[in-house]
């Protein structure tokens, strides 16, 4: 039923979105979703149209995953030992309020365009799982860390037992957001470099040529792949709490 209802939800706003095209009358302006299917049926046979998702993902993808084993590193350095929190503190608050066209911009003048996507989703996303990992440390049951005193529990015992199950309903809530947010500023970044091969680039195309329906396909093809993304980090994050690869 649920299912029903959701599929219901999605065709009502199809449908919304299609008579709002129709009734503007401008392909320039907006298109109806049929419109924006058709491009996509039309792009899947071209190799260019893969391998700009690949050069997009791959690089949006390492800046998330070295944003979140840093993130967790820092993050529980920072949760034993106040003067590393206080020594971190003042850049990632400015990670946290730069805006993302400030960065971009300084990055192009810097090191140019090509890693421009990879260090942007790098930016946005560290302090969220860094502050995500100090917070679930932090608020580990101080019992629990005497019972581990008690019966003298090494080190990694106490991080697989007592502090992953702390910290993994944090980063699954930090990760909800986050993942969203690399391909948001990945694809901005992507928009203002312009490096070759990327969906950014097809983005700014569009733009310059009017094509509607090309702007609306890519921007569909971003939500997807990050749907596609978050799903797979939240499988991943759930998996490891299952207690599969105990240390002895």
């Amino acid at each position: 039923m649920n299912k029903c209802r959701k599929a219901l939800n999605v065709l009502f706003w199809l449908a919304l979105w299609q008579a709002a095209a129709l009734v503007i009358g401008n392909q320039i302006l907006l298109v109806g979703p049929w419109e924006v299917w058709k491009f996509l049926v039309s792009s899947l046979d071209d190799p260019g149209f893969w391998l700009r998702i690949l050069q997009s993902w791959s690089r949006i993808g390492i800046g998330f995953a070295g944003a979140f084993i840093l993130g967790i590193v820092f993050g529980s350095l920072a949760s034993f030992k106040s003067w590393i929190y206080d020594l971190l503190n003042p850049p990632i608050m400015l990670m946290k309020t730069v805006p993302v066209a400030s960065v971009v911009i300084l990055l192009l003048l810097w090191a140019g365009s090509r890693q421009l996507s990879l260090v942007i989703s790098f930016l946005v996303v560290f302090p969220s799982i860094y502050f995500s990992t100090y917070e679930g440390i932090r608020r580990t049951d101080r019992k629990l860390m005497e019972m581990a005193k008690v019966f003298r529990l090494s080190f990694a015992k106490k991080v697989w037992y007592i502090y992953r199950p702390c910290v993994i309903p944090f980063l699954e809530s930090a990760c909800k957001s986050a993942v969203g947010m690399s391909w948001k500023s990945g694809a901005a970044a992507e928009v203002i470099g312009i490096p070759e091969g990327t969906i950014g680039e097809r983005l700014y195309m569009a733009k310059i040529y009017l094509s509607t329906a090309e702007l609306f396909a890519w921007t569909a093809v971003i939500l997807v792949f990050s749907l596609i993304s978050e799903k797979a980090v939240l499988w991943i994050l759930r998996k490891s709490s299952t207690g599969k690869g105990r240390p002895k």
